[in-house]
């Protein structure tokens, strides 16, 4: 492992910069869940789908007679696999495919989370996206060498909690930036 990537990114957010204005990551905020000499593996938590929950379930022929939780958008997760499911959440069960992030934040990819949320025996906490972003070995550090991102901890609120619209700002104020001070996006609602 090259000293480079020997400090792995994972449970960091990364913050899109004006380097990825007119790109599909413009304005975003992701998530990286892996991170290791082969690459990186992340999940953009501030973007809505065109999908909902509950037609995302239906899809999969769960039911759920909760019409809020049916009416939650499902995010889009970035444009790598955009037909896979990825779940954020938090809390301590076991589902049959999870990859641990941090201490109590998860990514599971697995129908019986889908199942248990649906029922309301899933996590406390739970955001569900459609793609994901990656890195090949090495790329993730070019464009955070190229002033592509910023990094900062990731924390519930930010994933969890605040607007879609205000995680952005949110996730880059958690670091002491101010992105309309930022010369490219000045001027930007």
């Amino acid at each position: 492992m090259s000293s480079q990537a020997a400090v792995s990114l994972a449970n960091q957010v990364l913050i899109a910069l004006p380097a990825l204005a007119d790109s599909p990551f413009e304005r975003s905020v992701a998530l990286i869940c892996q991170h290791d000499e082969e690459g990186a593996m992340g999940v953009v938590f501030n973007r809505a789908s065109e999908y909902t929950l509950g037609e995302v379930f239906q899809q999969m022929g769960i039911e759920s007679a909760d019409q809020a939780l049916c009416a939650q958008p499902v995010l889009a997760g970035g444009p790598v696999h955009p037909e896979r499911g990825f779940v954020l959440h938090d809390g301590e069960r076991e589902w049959d495919s999870t990859l641990a992030i941090a201490s109590r934040l998860y990514v599971t990819t697995s129908r019986d989370i889908l199942e248990a949320i649906a029922r309301g025996d899933g996590p406390a906490h739970a955001t569900v996206a459609l793609g994901c972003a990656g890195w090949g070995a090495g790329q993730l550090e070019s464009e955070l060498v190229d002033n592509s991102w910023l990094t900062a901890p990731a924390d519930p609120e930010l994933l969890f909690s605040l607007p879609l619209d205000a995680r952005w700002r949110a996730a880059a104020g958690r670091i002491g930036v101010d992105m309309s001070r930022i010369a490219d996006y000045s001027g930007h609602a």
